[in-house]
């Protein structure tokens, strides 16, 4: 899985920390409080992420209404997975993984593995 541009990862943020449908033009004028952006550039952004899966549209009148097809931890877990499984030896890319966290991940990792059923 790819990571997002640097102009994709501000909107779909924006769309992550908003309830329910956004249009382009909501998430436009938030945006050009902050920045010097055009309002096309912003729907350029909304349907590549569209066509690319991240965002799902319907129609509202004569503009879309935008939602995300994966929550915020979602797609970070996708990313996890996707970084396990970039390395020659997953194992050791999760041991090194398991090194690196605090000692409370660690209790919520072993009290998370202990509630799942196995299959």
């Amino acid at each position: 899985m790819r990571g997002f541009g640097d102009l994709e990862a501000v909107v779909i943020d924006r769309l992550w920390s908003r309830e329910g449908r956004t249009t382009v033009r909501q998430v436009f004028e938030e945006l050009s409080l902050e920045r010097d952006i055009a309002y096309t550039t912003v729907m350029s952004t909304m349907d590549n992420l569209h066509r690319k899966g991240w965002l799902a549209r319907q129609r509202q009148g004569k503009a879309f209404a935008y939602w995300p097809t994966l929550t915020r931890e979602e797609y970070s877990a996708r990313l996890m997975r996707d970084a396990l499984s970039a390395g020659r030896n997953p194992d050791l890319v999760l041991t090194h993984f398991l090194q690196q966290m605090t000692d409370e991940e660690s209790a919520t990792l072993r009290r998370l593995a202990s509630t799942q059923d196995p299959q």
